[in-house]
């Protein structure tokens, strides 16, 4: 019989802490007022709305009036990238994004370039890290928006935010800076303002709370077009009545992931350490696509098994309740080659045997040692099947 499933696929969800789910649960059946109504019901909806978005704005260190909750890192992506195109296609229709952005970034760009918008794309190093030069090159006088993920959702590598801030900031551009922080947000230290971020995108599944839920931080200097029309919810910018039970929810795992944080941060890169480590033990020709330590989240590793298909390796996995990723959730479904590992120039067949693991502090030891267990003799077996 086997024991309980081995989850290393938190970077495509993880699972609600029990907390998280009775909070959701608690306000749902307690508090299902309409916080736009202005009965007491509405007035008490209203204040635990706000309660929630103070923890939120706590935890990023900005105002609780910066703090817009959305339906997630795809829409607010899309809010920001629409939004600031909107709002400043006067100014220019010239935007700088890097090669390796979450599809939610690229997509929402090309069909912007169809309504005449100019886009950029960065290339990275073979780190997986943006080219500090190109950027100084790309920025021009119509530049209004450039878009940086903090990290990649892929290879965990951390992207210079902070450089990049100090890129636009020296040229004298007048352009905005936007953070994807799905993947760094409550895993490690961020804080927008002193990094020079205008606009910060931030999820909730990411990190222990509900599906269906994130927010934008928005400096209150900067002007956004309203993404959903209809009433004023949100500042005006996010029309719509607010999902109060998946807000709550989000401000009490907000609550949990940054309690004792660092030592939490800890956890992830010594089981992360020690999974390299062992995998380069067992298997020769092992290619590591993840940045070294100091340039990347604690949570993600992503290796290359050479003469591998690596949705092989995640079936095998699989069956014995082991699971694992194949690249980003968005994409992994279908049969379409890294983007990402293709612009860090990793080659063809490493990109096909590539296999994502990501990890969360409910990962123990014995997570790491049973996967070791089932993956060496997976791979010696397909080896055997190739010659």
């Amino acid at each position: 019989m086997r024991n309980e499933n081995v989850y290393l696929d938190n970077a495509a969800t993880t699972r609600p802490y029990d907390e998280v789910v009775q909070a959701v649960a608690e306000t749902m059946q307690k508090d299902y007022g309409n916080p736009s109504s202005l009965h007491q019901l509405g007035v008490q909806a209203e204040e635990v709305l706000q309660k929630s978005r103070e923890m939120v704005a706590a935890s990023l260190q900005v105002e609780p009036g910066e703090v817009t909750f959305t339906s997630g890192g795809t829409e607010t992506n899309n809010m920001v990238l629409k939004g600031i195109g909107k709002a400043r296609q006067k100014t220019g229709k010239h935007i700088i994004a890097s090669a390796i952005e979450h599809k939610s970034v690229l997509n929402t760009l090309q069909a912007m370039e169809e309504d005449g918008f100019e886009v950029t794309y960065l290339p990275v190093t073979s780190s997986g890290i943006v080219d500090m030069d190109a950027l100084k090159e790309a920025l021009r006088e119509d530049t209004i928006l450039v878009s940086i993920m903090h990290v990649n959702n892929e290879t965990g590598a951390i992207q210079p935010v902070d450089q990049v801030a100090d890129v636009i900031r020296k040229n004298k551009s007048r352009a905005l800076l936007h953070s994807d922080a799905v993947q760094s947000y409550g895993k490690i230290s961020l804080h927008p303002k002193p990094s020079g971020i205008d606009l910060l995108t931030i999820s909730s599944h990411k990190m222990h709370g509900p599906k269906g839920m994130g927010a934008l931080y928005k400096d209150r200097h900067v002007r956004l077009k309203p993404f959903i029309e209809g009433g004023e919810q949100e500042g005006g910018l996010r029309s719509g009545t607010e999902n109060l039970p998946a807000v709550v929810g989000f401000a009490k795992a907000v609550e949990m992931n940054f309690h004792k944080a660092f030592e939490k941060q800890q956890l992830m890169q010594h089981l992360k350490n020690e999974l390299q480590a062992r995998l380069l033990d067992h298997f020769d020709g092992l290619v590591i696509n993840t940045p070294e330590e100091e340039h990347a989240a604690p949570h993600i590793l992503n290796v290359s098994f050479p003469r591998m298909k690596g949705e092989v390796l995640l079936r095998h996995l699989e069956r014995e309740g082991i699971f694992v990723s194949t690249g980003s959730a968005c994409t992994s479904g279908r049969n379409t080659p890294s983007h990402v590992l293709n612009a860090m120039g990793v080659e063809d067949e490493m990109v096909q045997g590539a296999l994502r693991f990501s990890l969360s502090t409910e990962n123990k030891q014995e997570d790491i040692s049973r996967l070791v267990e089932h993956i060496v003799p997976v791979v010696g077996r397909l080896e055997k099947l190739i010659r």
